[in-house]
């Protein structure tokens, strides 16, 4: 695919390595003539500098005959403008916007306003949304460290660390069926010290093994009991910054949770308590000993550094956790900070550019992928695909797993048909219409799952 990025910031360039490498075409606008040298020292794209809704500017990165505009500044009116002129001069065909502003997307104001009528954005892009419902699901399922919605949430791909005296750990994986007979669940991968290794029926799962299985929501709890002791539910959870995260986060687990958050800004504080209804708002600093301390962190389920400072989060976290809060999850936008501190004090390191960047996959993947999530920072992938064609149009239709050749380092993992779920096992038939579940461990063979589940004239 021929595709525009404008904006070379975390999203953008997260972005652009993610399908520089997949034989696209690539083109980075940014006014940053630093970050635009960088990426290109790393990528093979071109880069442009200038104003992203320029028209020249965008003629420049190739916008004449470019399949997607992905517009991910940081200001939403750039972005916003940059669709218009894409649509208006070039008809650009897929137009994807981050917008941020909450009086933009208002759900009224929303469905008005985005259209090819008014302002033509196909898609529009939160990411603060998008990483509260990214915390919300590791919320819901204690003691994960990812977990995926798929097929409308009927199904779910979660990753959990193997604990030494989990009933599983240290056994063959074809035991799993026996120890729980009435749930069906797959492992889809295992990465074992930064390794991935393809799981075989007589695979043996490691204590501290990262462990991706994939089942039906109402079986991820039973399943996660094999693999390590089971965590109970949270109760009470500390936030530390009230800005768009914290505040939206706050305000969808208010009425399940005790919530407090913690915001440095007194203007801010009076701002949130005005809009949220249980959540008890302290003004003060989470690098604050003496405030936690006085907050009962040591009773605290949960501390979630969500501020907009890498070094504050990752202090504040670090400082909760030797106070005794039980969890500690952190929202760190560099990179080299996150691979640096998950899995010591810091629980769960959360990347939003991560995060955002699986949703754009969804639309830039061919074929009929209903999502794509982009898995430990990038290395992995996992999508759900609409099944179309029959035996002689498709390469899966008609066939059991055991038939299809899949990639290597490919999972077809389960499938979902007509609201039920099916675990794929090797003479499980996949039919037309099934929303297939495919986990790739090496993202580098996406372009071969998408090729596996195109529709021909007729395969021989």
């Amino acid at each position: 695919m021929k595709i525009v990025i404008t904006g070379a910031g975390q999203v953008g360039g997260t972005l652009a390595e993610h399908l520089a490498g997949e034989a696209n075409d690539i083109s980075v606008i940014d006014t940053n003539d630093h970050r635009l040298r960088e990426l290109q020292d790393r990528l093979d794209i071109r880069t442009v500098y200038g104003m992203a809704s320029h028209p020249d500017v965008l003629i420049r990165a190739g916008i004449e005959d470019a399949d997607m505009l992905v517009a991910v500044t940081s200001s939403d009116e750039i972005n916003m403008a940059s669709c218009q002129v894409a649509y208006s001069l070039f008809r650009t065909p897929t137009k994807i916007a981050r917008i941020r502003d909450r009086s933009y997307t208002d759900d009224k104001v929303r469905e008005r306003l985005f259209n090819d009528a008014n302002c033509p954005v196909d898609f529009l892009i939160t990411p603060e949304q998008v990483v509260t419902d990214y915390i919300f699901r590791l919320i819901e399922q204690p003691g994960s460290l990812q977990v995926i919605d798929f097929a409308e949430g009927l199904i779910q791909l979660v990753a959990v660390r193997a604990f030494k005296g989990g009933p599983l750990v240290g056994k063959e994986l074809r035991l799993l069926r026996k120890h729980m007979p009435k749930v069906d669940a797959r492992v889809a991968a295992i990465f074992r010290r930064d390794r991935p290794i393809f799981p075989q029926g007589d695979t043996v799962i490691e204590e501290g093994d990262e462990v991706f299985f994939i089942a039906a929501k109402k079986d991820i709890r039973k399943v996660m009991g094999e693999l390590r002791r089971l965590e109970n539910s949270y109760q009470r959870i500390v936030i530390a910054g009230g800005g768009n995260i914290g505040y939206r986060l706050a305000k969808a687990l208010e009425k399940q949770y005790n919530i407090k958050i913690i915001e440095f800004s007194e203007e801010r504080c009076q701002y949130i308590s005005e809009r949220l209804d249980k959540t008890i708002v302290l003004n003060g600093s989470a690098t604050d000993q003496d405030l936690l301390l006085e907050e009962n962190i040591e009773r605290s389920d949960v501390f979630l550094a969500l501020t907009n400072d890498d070094e504050v989060n990752i202090m504040a976290s670090l400082l909760a956790k030797r106070l005794g809060a039980r969890k500690v999850m952190t929202l760190i936008n560099n990179p080299v900070y996150a691979d640096l501190v998950q899995g010591g004090e810091i629980d769960i390191a959360i990347s939003p550019q991560q995060a955002t960047t699986s949703i754009l996959l969804s639309h830039v993947r061919r074929g009929d992928t209903v999502k794509a999530h982009s898995l430990r920072r990038g290395a992995a992938e996992a999508m759900e695909i609409v099944v179309h064609g029959d035996s002689k149009t498709s390469k899966v239709v008609s066939r059991t797993i055991e038939e299809i050749k899949s990639p290597p380092g490919v999972t077809l993992a389960a499938l979902v048909r007509d609201g039920e779920v099916i675990i794929a096992h090797h003479d499980t038939v996949v039919k037309n219409n099934d929303h297939a579940i495919v986990f790739v461990v090496d993202k580098r063979r996406t372009r071969e799952v998408e090729k596996l589940f195109a529709v021909g004239f007729t395969f021989f």
